[in-house]
C-alpha cells in the first residue's frame, strides 16, 4: 500500500483555518513527508476563493499555486512523488497546462502524478471563467484530457472540441515518462468512465470500501469497452486522516478543527447523505488499530494508493504531528 500527504496549498479556510500555512511552511510539511517515508505529495488547486469560506472566514485564505509550489518541492527533495490533487481542469488551458507539467516532469526526474477532475465548486469556475459559465464542466474535462495526451504524444499536435481548440502545436519538451500518469478525481459516474477511457488511475474521495470495490468493478468496464487493459489503471483515494488514542479523543480532536466546514459545504454534492459517523466510517479516523483495520479493508477491496491524504489540525504543527504518528503506527503495518 503506498500513502501520501496533501500539502496545504488551497486549504485554508477548508480544512484548515485561515490563516494557516504559509509557503515556507508548504514546503517543510513535503520536506518532512519524504523523510517520513510517505510515497507522494499533493497540491490541490484554486485560483479564488469560494464563496462558501469568503462567508465562514474574516481573514482571505492563501491559496498557493500547486504546480509552482511542487517544482519548488521538487527541489528539495528526491524520490517522493508529486501529486495534484486535484487540478481543477475546467478552469486550465490545457496547452499551457501540458507544458508546465512536463516541465515540471523533466525537473523531477518523472515524478508527476496529475490528479485531474471537474471540482467542487461552481461558484469559483464561474468567476474565473464566466465566458464559460454555460459550458459542461464534465465535457471540458474531457476535453482536456484528450487535448493533453495530443501535446505529450504528438510533434505537431491539433485539437478541435467543442470548447478547447489549437492548431499545429509543437510542444517540447515531452514528459519524462511515458505516459505521464492521470488520475481521474472523483465520485460520480462520469469520473469512473474518464478514468476507465482516458486515465491511468481512479482518485475518488472519503468513500468506504464497498464504494471503492463498487466503483473498481465499472472502471474495469469501461476500460474494457474502450479496449484498454484495466490491469494498468491504479486505484487510489484521497482520504481525511485523525488519530487519537481515544474515540473520544479523536471525535474531540476533529469537532474543532475546521474540517467539519468542508465536510458542510459539499453536503449537495461529495458528501450528500453523509452523516458525522458514516464521514468517520469513510475515512482514516479512530484510534491506530482502528485505521490499521481500515486501511486492510480497504486494500481487500482493491485500493492500491491512499493519495495525497489530508491530515487533521488546526496549526501546521498540528498536521505534522498527525502525519508523525501515521507513519509510526499505520505505515509500517503495511509496508
Amino acid at each position: 500500500m503506498k500513502f501520501g500527504v496533501e500539502t496545504p496549498t488551497c486549504l485554508a479556510g477548508m480544512m484548515y483555518p485561515t490563516p494557516f500555512a504559509t509557503a515556507q511552511d508548504v514546503i517543510r510539511v513535503a520536506v518532512e513527508a519524504e523523510q517520513l517515508g510517505y510515497y507522494d505529495v499533493g497540491g490541490n488547486d484554486h485560483l479564488s476563493t469560494m464563496r462558501f469560506i469568503r462567508e465562514a472566514w474574516t481573514e482571505p485564505p492563501d491559496f498557493f499555486e500547486p504546480l509552482i509550489t511542487l517544482s519548488n518541492i521538487a527541489a528539495r527533495t528526491s524520490v517522493i512523488r508529486l501529486t495534484t490533487g486535484i487540478m481543477v481542469l475546467p478552469m486550465r488551458d490545457p496547452v499551457l497546462l501540458a507544458k508546465q507539467v512536463a516541465t515540471l516532469d523533466q525537473l523531477s526526474s518523472g515524478r508527476v502524478i496529475l490528479g485531474v477532475a471537474v471540482g467542487g465548486y461552481r461558484d469559483e469556475f464561474e468567476g474565473v471563467a464566466p465566458e464559460l459559465a454555460e459550458a459542461s464542466r464534465a465535457k471540458l474535462t474531457v476535453e482536456g484530457l484528450e487535448a493533453l495526451r495530443a501535446l505529450w504524444t504528438d510533434r505537431d499536435a491539433s485539437y478541435a472540441g467543442k470548447y478547447r481548440r489549437f492548431d499545429g502545436v509543437e510542444s517540447y519538451p515531452k514528459p519524462v515518462q511515458d505516459p505521464l500518469p492521470i488520475y481521474s478525481g472523483g465520485n460520480v459516474e462520469g469520473s469512473l468512465r474518464r478514468a476507465g477511457e482516458l486515465c491511468d488511475g481512479w482518485l475518488p474521495a472519503k468513500v468506504g470500501p464497498d464504494k471503492i470495490r463498487e466503483g473498481r468493478q465499472k472502471v474495469d468496464a469501461y476500460a474494457r469497452a474502450a479496449g484498454r487493459d484495466p490491469s494498468m489503471i491504479t486505484t487510489a483515494l484521497q482520504s481525511v486522516v485523525c488519530l487519537g488514542d481515544t474515540a473520544d479523543q479523536v471525535r474531540e480532536r476533529f469537532e474543532r478543527s475546521a474540517f467539519d466546514l468542508f465536510r458542510r459545504s459539499l453536503n449537495t454534492t461529495m458528501t450528500k447523505g453523509m452523516d458525522l459517523d458514516a464521514y468517520f466510517d469513510a475515512n482514516l479516523i479512530g484510534t491506530p488499530d482502528e485505521v490499521c483495520a481500515k486501511v486492510q479493508a480497504y486494500q481487500e477491496a482493491g485500493l492500491e494508493h491512499f493519495c495525497a491524504s489530508l491530515f487533521v489540525g488546526n496549526t501546521v504543527d498540528e498536521m505534522l504531528e498527525q502525519m508523525r504518528l501515521f507513519a509510526k503506527y499505520v505505515v509500517p503495518a503495511f509496508s
